[in-house]
């Protein structure tokens, strides 16, 4: 990072170490950047720089464009869970997963409502619903998640190794999924997958 006229810069690297994607990725998306609207960059002798701020502004809405999120309306309105459904761009049977299963980051109700019959009905704000598409890599069809959240793992693995280069895999990838959730085997791989790239 670097201070230019009072604001932080980021380099390419810097911008992925902060999104968890890879250079070669960020590197389409600059060359993209007539089409995603991209920021502007910098340049500082000879790497380019992005205003920090403005880069991860830019980021948060492009996660949520190519997520399907709909970001219309209100973003203090309670929505019921077919309502939810719509705006995150899944189906409603995920809603009522997610009230017995709730995946990580997932919000709680702003209210609830006991209909005939006893079932509950939880009510969410269209901003509670954009902050988790924004931050929680979410499953996709079929319970597939999305490329960039190996991505982020292998990150993460390779920040793991970097700060403790005498320890064994098995330990890096069981102290990664104790620390951020997931299972002990696709810590593993993303550990395998770090050691690879370093």
């Amino acid at each position: 990072m670097k201070i230019i006229d009072g604001r932080e810069y980021a380099t390419r690297d810097d911008l992925a170490r902060i999104s968890g994607y890879r250079s070669a990725t960020l590197r389409n998306l600059w060359a993209d950047r007539q089409a995603n609207g991209h920021p502007p960059a910098r340049k500082e002798g000879r790497t380019l720089h992005w205003d920090r701020q403005e880069w991860e502004r830019w980021f948060r809405d492009y996660q949520l464009r190519r997520k399907g999120v709909d970001r219309s309306g209100d973003p203090d309105e309670e929505l019921s869970p077919a309502e939810q459904a719509r705006v995150l761009g899944i189906n409603i049977s995920a809603i009522s997963h997610y009230r017995d299963n709730p995946p990580p980051g997932w919000p709680p109700p702003v209210r609830t409502e006991v209909l005939p019959g006893g079932r509950v009905r939880e009510f969410r704000t269209r901003r509670q619903l954009q902050k988790y598409a924004a931050s929680a890599p979410r499953a996709g069809a079929g319970g597939r998640r999305p490329v960039e959240a190996q991505e982020r793992r292998v990150a993460l693995a390779a920040e793991a190794l970097a700060a403790g280069p005498g320890r064994k895999a098995k330990e890096v990838a069981a102290a990664l999924a104790e620390r951020h959730g997931g299972s002990l085997s696709v810590w593993q791989k993303a550990v395998t997958a770090a050691r690879k790239q370093g």
